[in-house]
């Protein structure tokens, strides 16, 4: 009987009991989950499309992608519905900060890069076979992707960081376990074409338009990814790096998400107080839980908010 309480209370806090509709995957090397941010090959890729907008993929569900490849995580996909905002109790927090504030009810907006700004255009797996085959990789995309999600839940030693500084040490060893193929310019090849805009697109089509609106109305906005040096490079390959004031990027703060130390130097770049910011993320645990103990609001994509027009709405501002 204990038991079955104390489950039911770990499902709550996930958020997966009640009306939403969460799926879990299981690494196939343990039982444990895989926690890596960049799996994205079906039927993962795709899971987090639907928060994608207009339906750009059929499959509705979720994935996190941040480096050069991924695997899976714990995801949330209420469709429409059982998130925080789903509740007289959130309207009600939004009424008390524009008693306190005035119709703008943030000073910054924070947003997490992969899986809520920008998606990878094509499965990892398939990515890594097709540009492994002249180097003699044989693994189906099933087998890759397999072998990634083993590797990537192995402890990684080298630092407490997985990515430091460009990352390559992680995601050679990442590349070379999931491929069998240690060749260093197979390894270059795939790192170089996750820089570029060909790897990679918005998630929102109308994103450039909300944020300078956000912007224009006075409130500052910036990037809060666990991410390696590539970030910045690959927000201007995709012509989007104008949009923000700040980015905080964790191979450069040195802190990953839910490390609250990474939301704080956001917020410390906007010149804001953690407490005037409110962070939008797909990752309950990362962004969610992450942005709270940094003392910021946080906003799950995909459950709380579902497009960047929704996201302006409820900081109170109008996009025509």
């Amino acid at each position: 009987m204990m038991a079955r309480v104390l489950k039911s209370s770990i499902l709550a806090a996930l958020g997966l009991s009640g009306r939403s509709r969460a799926t879990m995957f299981r690494s196939p090397a343990s039982s444990a989950f895989c926690s890596s941010p960049f799996c994205e090959y079906s039927p993962c890729y795709g899971l987090k499309m639907d928060l994608c907008l207009r339906g750009y993929f059929a499959e509705a569900a979720a994935e996190d992608v941040e480096g050069v490849a991924g695997g899976l995580k714990v995801v949330q996909n209420d469709g429409g519905g059982g998130g925080y905002w789903d509740s007289v109790g959130a309207k009600e927090y939004l009424d008390y900060r524009r008693s306190l504030y005035g119709d703008i009810t943030y000073r910054a907006l924070l947003v997490d890069a992969v899986g809520t700004l920008l998606v990878p255009s094509q499965p990892m797996a398939q990515i890594y076979r097709q540009f492994g085959e002249k180097y003699g990789v044989q693994f189906t995309e099933d087998e890759i992707l397999n072998r990634y999600r083993w590797a990537y839940e192995q402890p990684w030693g080298m630092s407490r960081l997985r990515y430091v500084d460009d990352g390559r040490p992680f995601w050679q060893f990442i590349v070379t376990s999931a491929t069998g193929c240690s060749d260093s310019q197979y390894f270059e090849e795939l790192y170089q074409y996750y820089t570029t805009d060909k790897a990679w697109h918005l998630c929102d089509p109308d994103a450039e338009k909300v944020f300078q609106a956000i912007r224009d109305a006075g409130v500052k906005v910036a990037v809060v990814s666990n991410f390696d040096t590539r970030l910045r490079p690959l927000l201007k390959a995709l012509k989007c790096d104008h949009w923000f004031d700040a980015v905080a990027v964790s191979a450069e703060v040195a802190a990953e998400k839910p490390n609250p130390t990474i939301f704080l130097k956001a917020c410390e770049l906007l010149g804001v107080k953690p407490e005037d910011a409110v962070h939008v993320g797909d990752d309950r645990r990362n962004d969610i839980w992450g942005a709270r103990d940094a003392g910021c609001d946080a906003w799950l994509w995909g459950s709380d908010v579902h497009s960047f027009k929704e996201v302006a709405e409820r900081i109170g501002v109008l996009v025509r």
